[in-house]
């Protein structure tokens, strides 16, 4: 029956050949990367997350997405560092938390990444990590203009806030966390981005918002390649539309 079927085939024009061939490889492709999707999406075993540390560090814990992080991370018996720039929301939510989890350790970090003196966070976050075991660090700063706006239209303090913020403030934490995560040769790195980037072609009248969520997004596929062999895994999340205050304040 084989033979028969090779015959067949040999007897077919080389164009039909060529191009049944490409299809197959083109089908072979589509399915393998579908079976991978599944595999990571429905059947791969859950990740015990206090495999990586006992701490978890979360930027912009007050609301939201950063929030709900670290109910969700509490849930699972990581202690917290919160970072935000409110004294008061932070103080909320570490007693949301404790009142959930009696039994949860929270250290809380107050800083404001849109100030001038921002360049100074990667120490305060090194002393606040200082003798902690951190393995897992979701960065989710961010912010962005009130309204829609040409790019002329915005004002520069404006958009320097943005860029310190989502770009450097992002990139200033993750190099204080960075240096435990290779020591012990384990740890974990969520970096929230936005569809604003990655989902869509373009996302005008936001752009200085989405370029540096591109930048956040382009950041994470790169730390991964480059720290995936220290046994430190990146990633980076891309929500669209989120339903909290975010605009031009930090999270």
């Amino acid at each position: 029956m084989v033979s028969a079927c090779i015959n067949h085939l040999l007897t077919q024009p080389m164009w039909l050949i060529l191009v049944s061939s490409l299809g197959f490889l083109s089908f072979l492709k589509t399915s393998t990367s579908l079976l991978k999707w599944v595999y990571a999406t429905f059947l791969r075993p859950k990740k015990n997350l206090k495999d990586y540390g006992s701490w978890a560090l979360i930027t912009g814990a007050t609301d939201g997405i950063g929030k709900a992080f670290a109910h969700q991370l509490a849930q699972k018996d990581l202690n917290l560092i919160l970072v935000g720039r409110n004294p008061t929301k932070l103080e909320t939510v570490s007693s949301e938390i404790q009142a959930e989890h009696p039994g949860t350790k929270i250290k809380t970090v107050v800083f404001d990444f849109s100030s001038k003196a921002s360049a100074g966070v990667r120490s305060i976050i090194e002393k606040a990590t200082e003798g902690l075991d951190v393995g897992v660090l979701i960065n989710n700063l961010g912010i962005t203009y009130p309204a829609a706006s040409f790019f002329h239209e915005v004002d520069e303090k404006v958009w320097m806030d943005i860029v310190r913020v989502n770009l450097v403030g992002t990139s200033r934490v993750t190099k204080a966390v960075l240096p435990g995560m290779i020591k012990r040769k384990r740890g974990a790195i969520i970096n929230i981005g936005s569809g604003a980037a990655s989902a869509m072609p373009s996302h005008p009248l936001f752009t200085i918002y989405a370029a540096t969520k591109g930048y956040i997004d382009q950041l994470s596929r790169c730390l991964y390649v480059e720290y995936k062999r220290c046994g430190i895994h990146v990633q980076c999340q891309a929500p669209y539309t989120c339903r909290y205050r975010y605009m031009l304040q930090q999270k």
